[in-house]
């Protein structure tokens, strides 16, 4: 059986935000909007990774850039992590145990 690894970094909440610095680097939140409502890191775009319309959504954004990605707990991310590189964005990191591990404030 051969396993492959993921086309997205899955990164720990200090190696998130040090990617967070990169120049150009979009911040996605993956959850629904009513958990984006009740707190999100700052400066995040809210795109449900679960609503029919988060391919043709994110097929809006710039694939140059370098894209960190996140939810409630990593997992929806990591899905939208790898439905990212299929759609051709080359930079894309997860955050590992979504905001439930990350360290910091969350703004609404």
């Amino acid at each position: 059986m051969k396993f492959s690894t993921p086309a997205y970094r899955n990164l720990t909440p200090a190696q998130f935000a040090e990617s967070l610095r990169q120049p150009g680097a979009l911040l996605l939140d993956v959850r629904r909007p009513d958990e984006f409502a009740g707190g999100h890191l700052p400066g995040a775009l809210n795109i449900d990774v679960t609503a029919p319309d988060f391919a043709r959504r994110v097929a809006m954004l710039d694939k140059t850039l370098p894209v960190c990605v996140y939810c409630r707990s990593g997992a929806r991310s990591a899905s939208a992590a790898g439905q990212l590189t299929k759609a051709g964005f080359s930079d894309v990191a997860n955050l590992l145990g979504g905001v439930l591990d990350w360290p910091h404030a969350l703004v609404r």
